[in-house]
C-alpha cells in the first residue's frame, strides 16, 4: 500500500482547510498514493468556543466533509479524514470529534467518535478541557479496506492500550492515530507512545498530525509518522506542513508476529485484583 500523509496547520476557515485537503488529494493521487491520511481537526481548529459554535455544522451539512468526499471520488482515492468537530444530536449539547473513512467513490465506510478526551493542566500553564465541549464516543471501530483492516482512534486515545487491544482482537493490522498534539506532550511522548502501540499490537501505526502555529493561537507538535510492527519508523515528517508518501509492506506484519507472537500469547485477565 502506498500511503500519503498530509501534515497540516489547520486554521479557522473551513473552506480554506477543505481546499487544501482537496489539493493534496490530487497531488497524492498523482504520486501514486492509494490512501491519503489527514490529522485530527483537519477541517477546523479553533479553541474559541463562541466563534466555533457559530461555524460548526452537523455531519449532514458540513462543507469540509462534503468537499473531501467529492475529492476522494474525483481522484479515485481512499481518504482517512482524521477528524472533524461536528455539532451532534447529544442531549447534553456537546459536540462530536469524529473521524471518517471515505472510499474511492466518496462513500463513508466508517465513522469513529473519539472516546478518550483530553482534560489536563500542563506545566507551561496551558489548560485543556476537551470534555467540556465534546462528548465521548461509545464504539470501538475497525474498517475493512482493500489493503487491511484498519482500527480507528484519535490523538489522546493512543495513551489507552485497551482500545488497541480491542481493535487487534477484532483483526485490525493497521492502527490510525490522527492527532493535534501539544508541543510539550509531543516532545515527551509522541514517538514513544506510537512505537509502543505498534510493537505491542504487531501492527503498522499511521499518525497524521497537525503542526506549527495556528490561527487560534495554539502550537502543535507535528512529526507525522508511520511505524512498522517492529517499532521502526518508516516515515517521519518533522515540523513542516506538507505531503509525504511511503510504501507500507503489509507482509511485515506476519514476519514480526512470527518472531514475537505476542498476540497469540495474549491472555484474558480476571477483572478482580488480589492486593496483598
Amino acid at each position: 500500500m502506498r500511503a500519503a500523509i498530509f501534515q497540516m496547520t489547520s486554521g479557522i476557515d473551513p473552506a480554506a482547510n477543505a481546499a487544501a485537503i482537496a489539493d493534496m488529494a490530487a497531488r497524492a493521487r498523482g504520486e501514486g498514493a492509494d490512501m491519503l491520511f489527514t490529522p485530527e481537526m483537519a477541517g477546523y481548529l479553533d479553541r474559541d468556543r463562541q466563534r466555533a459554535a457559530a461555524t460548526l455544522r452537523s455531519e449532514a451539512d458540513d462543507p469540509v466533509l462534503a468537499a473531501v468526499r467529492e475529492a476522494a471520488a474525483k481522484q479515485g482515492l481512499w481518504v482517512h479524514l482524521g477528524s472533524l468537530p461536528l455539532k451532534d444530536e447529544r442531549t447534553d449539547g456537546r459536540w462530536a470529534n469524529r473521524s471518517f473513512m471515505i472510499d474511492d467513490s466518496g462513500e463513508i465506510r466508517a465513522r469513529y467518535d473519539k472516546i478518550h478526551l483530553f482534560d489536563v493542566d500542563l506545566a507551561t500553564g496551558e489548560s485543556w478541557r476537551e470534555s467540556s465541549v465534546y462528548g465521548p464516543g461509545e464504539r470501538v471501530v475497525a474498517v475493512d479496506t482493500p489493503w487491511a483492516r484498519m482500527g480507528m482512534s484519535v490523538c489522546y486515545d493512543m495513551r489507552f492500550p485497551d482500545l488497541y487491544r480491542a481493535l487487534t482482537n477484532a483483526g485490525a493490522t493497521v492502527l490510525l492515530t490522527p492527532a493535534a498534539f501539544t508541543v510539550p506532550t509531543g516532545k515527551a511522548h509522541w514517538h514513544i507512545l506510537l512505537r509502543a502501540r505498534a510493537i505491542e499490537a504487531g501492527c503498522f501505526v499511521i499518525a497524521a498530525a497537525q503542526t506549527g502555529h495556528h490561527a487560534d493561537g495554539r502550537d502543535t507538535y507535528g512529526h507525522s509518522l508511520i511505524a512498522d510492527p517492529w517499532g521502526d519508523i518508516v516515515l517521519e515528517m518533522g515540523e513542516q506542513p506538507g505531503l509525504a508518501l511511503a510504501e507500507i509492506d503489509l507482509s511485515r506484519i506476519g514476519e514480526v508476529r512470527g518472531r514475537v507472537p505476542a498476540l497469540a500469547n495474549r491472555r484474558s485477565l480476571p477483572m478482580d485484583v488480589t492486593v496483598s
